[in-house]
């Protein structure tokens, strides 16, 4: 018998993982309800179709597909050796595959809206966690099956979403304690640049080699461009555009003399400009960078799009979205305009771990040990457990009598706090020994004062 693995870019969780990632999840989950965000859940799996054709040509390829059930009938074996060859050929079939699980947690959402449109409320704003699945190849931060975190707004052109979007990701970084840069583009701006270079049929050969641009550098994106059949003009153009450097503002003069009178790109310059500014004077300023290297890949972003870096961290972007103002039209259900934003909740939990951010107090599970010390010693300590338990306390009581320093050794290990100590002295007195395991310090105090002590 093989000794058991895991599926290669999937994990198990600890206790102590489990913790700090519900920390996580709580910040953001606290964050979003406070912004008026209410909670959704979709299925794990999709009908093939939904989700093919969504992602652009590399995001397609990373769908795990689902096999069909019942292909163990024999009716359908010969059909399933043809469907075999067409999917080794590349090629989706239905009497093979489907169904696929969800890539992302966005077009769930709009395939949502285009369902239930007529009974929401517009504006719809909405949360969703749950894990996502991708065929990618692991590596440090890259995982097959991980979690997100989305927030999005539909029903809305207001550019105040996506101020409100940006301020919310500054929110939620600030109470995980973590630094961050939130990087901001416009699709307009790409599409423009794509129509500077011969023509909008360009664009998506951009966007997908300048998406590459941190992983392959620029001149690997430069060999791309010319792969996919841009010349070196236009090539020298693009190259021009994502040396811009400076501030905002010399980054944003810089780009207006590059774009020139081009209508589509002057109009996305001014919508960056109006979040940008909407900003000027708190904090999440400080945050907010015009970086037009920036394309996210994904066909269906329409104007401003986001990338969240955490800085003095190795790691990729940990948050990233935008506007798409006619995903669900996709659907069937045109003029729905839609923005939101993704939290990478194990690439977040990663870089906290890397710079040590999770709060001490993430790890305490039980708060009390009872200590077992014979059979009525232990049924007195199992009532107040008991007791505590209702106060909203954890509590255990040792599972067999034992040796002091067994006992002793499972609440270190288990980080547990407080022990208390019922003997028979402590039983006759109804009274316990309560001992901080963190300071040594110990104390007697009746039963009733055990209830109000302060854990």
């Amino acid at each position: 018998m093989s000794k058991p693995s895991l599926p290669q870019g999937t994990r198990d969780f600890s206790a102590s993982i489990v913790r700090k990632r519900n920390y996580i999840f709580q910040t953001v989950r606290s964050v979003m309800e406070s912004y008026g965000f209410q909670p959704l859940e979709t299925p794990a799996m999709e009908n093939l179709d939904t989700l093919m054709g969504k992602y652009g040509e590399e995001g397609d390829k990373l769908i795990f597909k689902i096999l069909n059930n019942g292909l163990d009938n024999p009716a359908k074996q010969d059909q399933a050796k043809f469907e075999f060859d067409k999917i080794l050929a590349g090629k989706n079939t239905k009497g093979l595959t489907e169904r696929a699980l969800r890539y992302d947690l966005t077009i769930p959402f709009a395939r949502y809206v285009a369902m239930n449109h007529a009974q929401l409320t517009m504006p719809f704003k909405r949360y969703q966690i749950q894990p996502v699945w991708r065929a990618d190849r692991p590596q440090k931060g890259r995982y097959r099956e991980f979690y997100q975190c989305d927030a999005d707004v539909v029903g809305s052109y207001s550019l105040l979403n996506e101020v409100e979007l940006a301020n919310l990701y500054a929110e939620v970084f600030k109470q995980l304690g973590v630094d961050v840069t939130i990087k901001m583009n416009n699709r307009k701006i790409l599409a423009a640049l794509a129509e500077i270079c011969g023509g909008a049929d360009k664009l998506v050969n951009i966007t997908v080699a300048i998406d590459k641009l941190d992983k392959i550098g620029l001149e690997k994106v430069k060999e791309e461009l010319s792969e996919r059949g841009l010349d070196a003009n236009q090539i020298n153009t693009i190259e021009t555009y994502l040396l811009i450097d400076g501030s905002n503002e010399e980054k944003i003069s810089s780009l207006k003399k590059l774009i020139g009178e081009n209508e589509t790109g002057n109009k996305g310059i001014k919508e960056l400009e109006w979040v940008l500014n909407y900003h000027q004077h708190n904090f999440v300023s400080t945050h907010l960078q015009a970086d037009f290297t920036l394309a996210r890949g994904l066909n269906y972003y329409t104007g401003i799009i986001f990338e969240v870096k955490a800085n003095n961290a190795q790691m990729g972007s940990i948050g990233g979205g935008g506007r798409y103002d006619d995903l669900t039209g996709t659907f069937d259900v045109p003029n729905i305009p839609g923005v939101g934003i993704s939290f990478g909740v194990d690439r977040i939990y990663d870089v906290m771990e890397e710079l040590q951010l999770f709060p001490a107090e993430v790890q305490t599970g039980t708060k009390v040990l009872f200590f077992n010390l014979g059979d009525a010693e232990s049924r007195a300590a199992y009532s107040l457990v008991q007791l505590l338990r209702n106060k909203g306390i954890a509590a255990e009581l040792f599972h067999e009598n034992s040796k002091f320093d067994k006992q002793f050794k499972y609440a270190d290990k288990k980080q547990i706090p407080y022990a208390v100590i019922i003997g028979s002295k402590e039983l006759l007195e109804n009274t316990v020994v309560i001992k901080n395991l963190l300071t040594g310090d110990q104390q007697s105090l009746t039963n009733s004062e055990l209830l109000s002590f302060a854990f």
